[in-house]
């Protein structure tokens, strides 16, 4: 089902059908799990996320149940992780052998691979069954926020929805640049993954609104679609070396760890510096002007139909990506 708002609908179907239909789509992966169970813990977790961002969108209406949902849908996520984890550790080794800077890192990284899928399967081995039933529960915990969605109406005109949609959309831009501001000044890991979460709903927005502009939402959702790659693998990097402090009895050798943290900061700041390059392309520094856009095209759109509260002028024009 795509996710979609639009704004020729009344807000509150269209809420309600989006949510439900991406956490019903997130049951029926966990349920038949077409790639295997690890995939779809992947795949299931992504479609949480985009429905978060829908709750962060309009969160400014519905406070209390966004919190709540928020927190549950989290939490869901949160309980299969830790084998999807382990998996994801593997990939971010992979990426650092595809860009190894000579033979002998490159021969490092791959004992460090090597090591890290005898983790995972040593995990896998551990946590199977536990995982099986979690992952049995979760149906009846997706049901229950499905459930939750009857709770919530939204009452407003199309000129106040259009409002609310603006200002869901500038508190995201608004956060991202408050992010990309502190990445410059600090650098921290969890500075990064606050933009890589800001720019996370960024993207989600970009679907869920693109009958506004159907050709300008799709470029913007690809430029943001490689800006969060880049921060999902600084968000990685951050994690193995996490790993490498906590657990060095994993790893082959001092020698092979002494490389691998080499590897790892080398590629980071690689890494950091092309998303912050990019997120300055990806986010527009008036985020005023670009929500009151958003505004423009909703109503637009909500009222196409209807010659005489259709806005009147030029198109406004939505920036490149």
């Amino acid at each position: 089902m795509p996710f979609r708002i639009r704004p020729d609908h009344h807000l509150t179907d269209e809420f309600r059908r989006a949510a439900a239909g991406h956490l019903r789509e997130a049951i029926d992966i966990i349920e038949e799990r077409p790639n295997g169970t690890h995939e779809a813990i992947h795949d299931f977790r992504k479609n949480l996320k985009r429905v978060r961002s829908l709750y962060r969108l309009v969160a400014r209406d519905i406070p209390a149940f966004r919190e709540r949902e928020n927190a549950r849908l989290r939490d869901v996520a949160k309980s299969v992780s830790t084998i999807r984890d382990a998996a994801a550790l593997i990939d971010t080794a992979v990426y650092l052998k595809e860009n190894a800077r000579d033979a002998e890192e490159g021969e490092t990284l791959e004992r460090i691979v090597s090591a890290l899928e005898m983790r995972r399967d040593r995990m896998l081995g551990a946590a199977e069954s536990g995982l099986e039933q979690r992952l049995s529960e979760i149906p009846g915990m997706l049901g229950e926020a499905i459930a939750a969605l009857d709770t919530i109406e939204f009452n407003g005109r199309q000129s106040r929805n259009a409002r609310l949609i603006a200002k869901g959309w500038r508190k995201t831009v608004r956060g991202a640049q408050k992010a990309i501001a502190s990445c410059h000044d600090e650098a921290s890991a969890e500075t990064f993954h606050t933009l890589r979460k800001r720019t996370q709903d960024y993207r989600a927005y970009h679907t869920l609104l693109r009958s506004l502009w159907p050709t300008a939402m799709k470029a913007k959702y690809e430029a943001a679609s490689q800006l969060v790659d880049l921060l999902g693998h600084v968000h990685d990097l951050d994690v193995l070396c996490e790993l490498v402090e906590a657990e060095p009895h994993f790893f082959p050798s001092a020698d092979d760890l002494a490389r691998l943290l080499d590897a790892i900061i080398f590629r980071q700041q690689e890494d950091r510096n092309a998303a912050l390059d990019r997120a300055e392309d990806v986010f527009p520094k008036d985020y005023d002007k670009e929500s009151d856009r958003i505004a423009l095209l909703w109503r637009a759109v909500a009222n196409r139909d209807d010659p005489a509260d259709c806005v009147r002028g030029p198109k406004p024009v939505f920036p490149a990506a």
